[in-house]
């Protein structure tokens, strides 16, 4: 058990940014995109 606690706490990996920048970043991609095919609907 102690050699899976050991291999469990080596895989963890740390977020180059804090999650709420890339919720952030997802939501305005995904907003663009709307916008985008909105306006291609349009015309």
């Amino acid at each position: 058990m102690l050699k899976s606690q050991i291999l469990a706490g080596e895989t963890v990996r740390h977020l180059s940014a804090p999650p709420v920048f890339f919720g952030l970043f997802g939501f305005g991609v995904l907003s663009l995109f709307l916008y985008l095919v909105l306006r291609l609907d349009r015309d």
